[in-house]
């Protein structure tokens, strides 16, 4: 999720019960480490442990080394960057594309668990598209090299996004391997964390884009998992606060140039739901300064009543387990 989980989001879904939280990517190439963009994406200054960095490449001896230097820099975890479907990332034969050439995956696997004296996690899809999934195989690989921990996107890479997430791939690597298993795709709703928990087997799921706007779920989740209820969604006058909390640590983290800019995306998502949400997101689009733009959020969520948010998941399915999935279906929160 680069663009999205930098420190400041991190830091907020840690708080908002996130168990974990990997970095934006930081790529191998030693000339990037000490660019800004590099830098910032790896400043875990005052964030709460454990401090996980995701790195990204194709090159062995580059992967080696840049695990070192973040570890050197306070990373506590290396994850391995085999998922990304993006095209300009695997374009450079990184991310999801190096699920093409299995004999580069083992020697990426060997070099980097053996450069770092910390725990190193592999995130990787089903395969490279419907005819080529080698998913149990990178799997199997991975056990052998030393990696500790496997997060699987249920998704091809050319997938993208599309469809639905291949729950049964997960499943099938987590029965063909003796390591935590975290499932990931389309985890939507605390029920949908139940499901997807009980038809794979996983150790934990991890949460993408449904965090974007909505970071509260991981809290919601973990209620839900040790309760079998739903926590009340949150009202609005909290959600106000929580914004502005993430706002200013933005705009410590990033600037008022970048900050006000960056900000954008989160606000949108935010107020993606809220009456009268993509009106103001527009307007506010516009505004250039860090201190106009949180006046305008602070102002435009005073405007709301002061109403639990009501959540409408993409799916809903049986409470049978069956799998049985219908579209358009909404689920409401308790209020």
């Amino acid at each position: 999720m680069a663009g999205v989980t930098d420190r400041p989001f991190r830091q907020l879904c840690k708080q908002l019960g996130a168990g974990y939280a990997v970095s934006e990517m930081s790529a191998s190439n030693p000339r990037l480490w000490n660019t800004e963009k590099s830098s910032r994406r790896t400043n875990h200054e005052g964030e709460m442990e454990p401090k996980a960095v995701q790195i990204a490449g194709a090159d062995p001896v580059m992967l080696a080394e840049c695990a070192k230097h973040n570890v050197a820099n306070g990373a506590q975890i290396i994850d391995i960057n085999m998922g990304c479907p993006v095209k300009k990332v695997c374009d450079s034969w990184c991310g999801s594309a190096l699920l093409q050439n299995e004999k580069l995956v083992g020697r990426i696997l060997d070099a980097v668990v053996a450069a770092v004296d910390v725990p190193v996690t592999l995130k990787f899809r089903t395969g490279w598209n419907s005819e080529n999934k080698n998913a149990l195989n990178i799997a199997k690989m991975a056990e052998s090299a030393g990696i500790a921990m496997l997060t699987l996107h249920g998704r091809t890479r050319a997938d993208g996004y599309k469809g639905a997430a291949e729950y049964e791939t997960i499943a099938a690597v987590k029965a063909a391997v003796n390591l935590p298993v975290v499932a990931n795709g389309d985890i939507t709703s605390p029920k949908k964390a139940a499901y997807v928990l009980k038809v794979t087997g996983a150790d934990a799921v991890m949460i993408g884009r449904a965090a974007q706007g909505r970071p509260w779920i991981f809290r919601e989740i973990a209620h839900y998992l040790a309760t079998g209820e739903y926590l009340p969604a949150p009202l609005v006058s909290e959600v106000r606060g929580l914004m502005a909390e993430h706002l200013l640590a933005h705009y410590a983290f990033y600037g008022e140039f970048m900050g006000v800019r960056t900000a954008r995306k989160h606000i949108g998502w935010y107020v993606h739901d809220l009456v009268g949400g993509e009106a103001f997101r527009q307007q506010m689009n516009k505004l250039e300064s860090c201190e106009l733009q949180l006046r305008a959020v602070q102002d435009f969520f005073d405007s709301q009543s002061n109403e639990r948010l009501q959540y409408c998941p993409v799916v809903q399915f049986d409470d049978d387990w069956g799998g049985q999935f219908t579209q358009d279906s909404t689920e409401k929160q308790a209020a």
